[in-house]
């Protein structure tokens, strides 16, 4: 997650890996960095390991214990308790981290849900929204359940959008512009 100002990033949530910040489907974000002393010792865990551990085995599918994918662990949470406590973590940690960003900033003027749950998941966005509406923050939930690329209410202060993202056209851009760059030198 990134706070931008004046259409440049300020902050996110990932540090000098993307090991930290939002759980994710296999990362686990962020940490106690006394995990890897204690795991050291109590399961004699190496470095390798520590490392593959997070960011292989750890953020939704770590903790769910089944998958790695929201779709499922939504379709599973009403007869899984770990599928159910893997959603709540997730939406929490984005909610926090929206807070987070939200006191950065001075307040929020426009949020965007992207890549695949933000962009997809209905059900996700209104649990992360949820609770949030002392920041300006409210979302039609018609708007929300078709998916439309605003999906907060008329009256909200905050904007509140989907846009789909495509990686691979902005991997390409940039590529391009280092290219002709360098050209240019």
């Amino acid at each position: 997650m990134a706070a931008t100002e004046g259409g440049k990033p300020i902050d996110t949530t990932m540090a000098f890996t993307p090991l930290a910040g939002l759980v994710m489907g296999t990362r686990s974000g962020d940490l106690d960095p006394g995990l890897v002393d204690y795991l050291a010792h109590a399961e004699a865990m190496s470095i390798a390991d520590f490392h593959r551990m997070a960011s292989e085995e750890s953020g939704l599918l770590g903790v769910s214990g089944t998958s790695a994918d929201m779709r499922e662990l939504l379709a599973l949470e009403a007869t899984d308790p770990r599928a159910q406590v893997a959603v709540e973590l997730f939406c929490r940690r984005a909610k926090q981290a929206i807070g987070g960003f939200a006191a950065v900033l001075g307040g929020l003027d426009t949020l965007v849900f992207s890549a695949g749950i933000g962009e997809r998941s209905p059900v996700v966005r209104e649990r992360i929204c949820q609770g949030l509406d002392f920041l300006g923050l409210t979302l039609d939930p018609r708007r929300n359940a078709r998916n439309d690329p605003v999906i907060s209410t008329s009256s909200a202060r905050v904007t509140v959008r989907v846009i789909p993202t495509d990686e691979e056209l902005m991997i390409a851009q940039a590529v391009v512009a280092l290219m002709n760059r360098s050209l240019d030198e």
